[in-house]
């Protein structure tokens, strides 16, 4: 009985084989672990910022067309959201087919260290002026 007793004391533990084996086989995993870690929380991050930089964009080239002054106002600026800075481009050029405009908004933005840039166009026809008067007509 006590060959029985040592035997199973000497196979309940491991070998430092395979202690070594495991820490080699952690030492490879968790590197790659953690580097698509990384690369799916710079994905999320790009995409909340480009899904904001479209949104100033759409909303730059409304402000642009609503106020009128597309001939006169600044085609450049910035807009801040949150702790990110995105500066904004105007661009206006004729259109091919007709007498009208292209208005295009071009968006950057920085993502641990690359620049994307997103854009946003529309046609504008500049002989049609705006008016701010939505509610003419209505009676309280």
């Amino acid at each position: 009985m006590s060959t029985d007793g040592q035997r199973q004391a000497r196979t309940c533990g491991f070998t430092l084989a395979e202690v070594l084996a495991a820490l080699l086989f952690m030492a490879i995993l968790i590197p790659v672990t953690m580097h698509g870690v990384a690369v799916a929380s710079r994905a999320g991050i790009l995409g909340q910022r480009k899904a904001t930089a479209m949104r100033i964009a759409e909303r730059v080239l409304n402000e642009q067309i609503t106020s009128g002054q597309i001939a006169t106002a600044t085609p450049y600026g910035n807009v801040v959201d949150g702790d990110t800075t995105y500066p904004w481009t105007m661009v206006s050029e004729p259109w091919t087919e007709d007498a009208m405009t292209v208005l295009t908004v071009r968006v950057s933005f920085d993502v641990q260290g690359s620049t994307f840039e997103v854009a946003a166009n529309t046609l504008y026809d500049p002989t049609i002026t705006t008016t701010s008067s939505g509610l003419a007509g209505l009676t309280p």
